[in-house]
């Protein structure tokens, strides 16, 4: 055994975290229909006007706004329509004074034409159209232009594009357009016990839990998972899995950080690159490291599934995101009572998981090796290193998952 000489308060860890953490530089270019939720590498430009042509806003009458003047229901004005125009379609007749044409939503206006009377306002009669309103100009009519100018600035280089901004640019007509790559995460499970699932479980051996909620995680908050098989407690597959890796960005760890005698990682990072930190005054997962490899990111997170999943949250997330260049993730926090009374460890800052139950916040967390301490919980409640206990009735910051 290698007992921890010393641990690193949580803030500490952060702030070695986030001042290793510079954003990706490198773009691609996608299509739009894979642009949700990239961010802009580039400044998107208008090349031409939206609309690029004026058009109808309402089904109706193109009409002379002047030729309706004073027209009520009682004394219509009386048009003459001379064609149909539907979307799609550029109209053949100007409109002439006492003139009209039918237009359809969206449809081109016609030359001369300065408002549109919707059909509701109107009458056909076999001659004539009968106009049951005055018209103003530009009266139910949308401006060329009036959406977007041309050469005008319509999103800048570091937006996150949302639906709506994917529309933006599918109105400028652009199919593809340059964003800043994803970081490319690759998880490595180490342990002699860890299967995948879907394989028979042998005695003594569990199924690997981490690399799926990490995976999760990643892809969670603008990363791409890359899943390596798992690699035994050896100096050498340790090694070998590392030399694999380090295509990606980060490098995530999970067991083998802790200080028993087939905890290796640390070894390996240590031989291969440079240890940042090796433990936390947290709980769950006090045996966290981190380091960087050939200028890569490496986080050795503990093997216990809640301890993995939680530092994941509390450490990884953030770094996922400013590589990614991703705004910090937005938790929705409650302020609820606490439903029973709860214990925290002396000086270690405690995550600790909980459930809401009838407008309470009751405690969800069993052990650290047990995955349901997450997936049965709505969220959790953090007590700093100072406090030992929560008296049942508290009211905490519930931060959900």
């Amino acid at each position: 055994m290698r007992p921890f000489q010393s641990t690193i308060s949580l803030a500490s860890a952060q702030d070695i975290i986030a001042a290793a953490a510079e954003p990706l530089a490198r773009t691609e270019t996608v299509s739009l229909g894979d642009a949700r939720g990239r961010v802009l590498a580039r400044d998107v430009m208008a090349p031409a006007d939206v609309p690029p042509f004026a058009r109808a806003a309402m089904d109706g009458y193109a009409v002379r706004a002047a030729d309706t003047a004073g027209a009520t229901r009682d004394a219509p004005a009386r048009l003459r329509c001379v064609e149909q125009i539907y979307t799609g379609q550029m109209p053949v007749h100007a409109v002439a004074p006492g003139l009209c044409s039918e237009v359809a939503t969206g449809a081109p206006m016609p030359e001369g034409a300065d408002a549109v009377v919707m059909v509701e306002e109107t009458a056909a009669e076999a001659d004539a159209i009968r106009m049951f309103a005055t018209a103003a100009v530009g009266q139910n009519i949308g401006r060329q232009g009036q959406d977007i100018r041309q050469g005008q600035l319509v999103l800048s280089a570091g937006t996150v594009l949302t639906a709506s901004r994917v529309g933006a640019i599918a109105a400028l007509g652009h199919a593809r357009v340059e964003v800043y790559a994803r970081p490319r995460v690759a998880i490595l499970s180490t342990g002699n016990e860890v299967v995948e699932p879907g394989a028979p479980l042998a005695p003594g051996q569990i199924y690997d839990i981490n690399s799926y909620t990490l995976a999760a995680v990643v892809a969670e908050h603008g990363g791409v998972p890359v899943i390596h098989r798992t690699a035994v407690d050896t100096i050498e597959d340790l090694s070998r899995a590392v030399d694999e890796s380090l295509a990606e960005d980060v490098l995530v760890f999970s067991g083998g950080s802790s200080v028993g005698t087939r905890d290796l990682v640390l070894d390996v990072v240590r031989a291969k690159g440079e240890v940042l930190f090796h433990g936390i005054a947290v709980k769950p997962g006090k045996p966290t490291a981190f380091g960087r490899i050939a200028g890569k990111l490496a986080f050795g997170m503990p093997g216990y599934p809640t301890s993995c999943l939680t530092n994941a949250y509390v450490l990884l997330v953030p770094v996922l995101r400013r590589l990614g260049r991703l705004p910090a993730q937005s938790i929705r926090i409650e302020r609820l009572p606490l439903g029973a009374r709860v214990m925290s460890t002396p000086n270690r800052h405690q995550f600790y998981t909980v459930r809401v139950e009838h407008g309470q916040a009751m405690p969800a967390f069993k052990a650290s090796g047990d995955i349901t301490s997450m997936s049965q919980a709505d969220g959790y409640i953090e007590i700093d290193a100072d406090t030992t206990v929560v008296e049942a009735g508290t009211v905490v910051d519930v931060k959900f998952f």
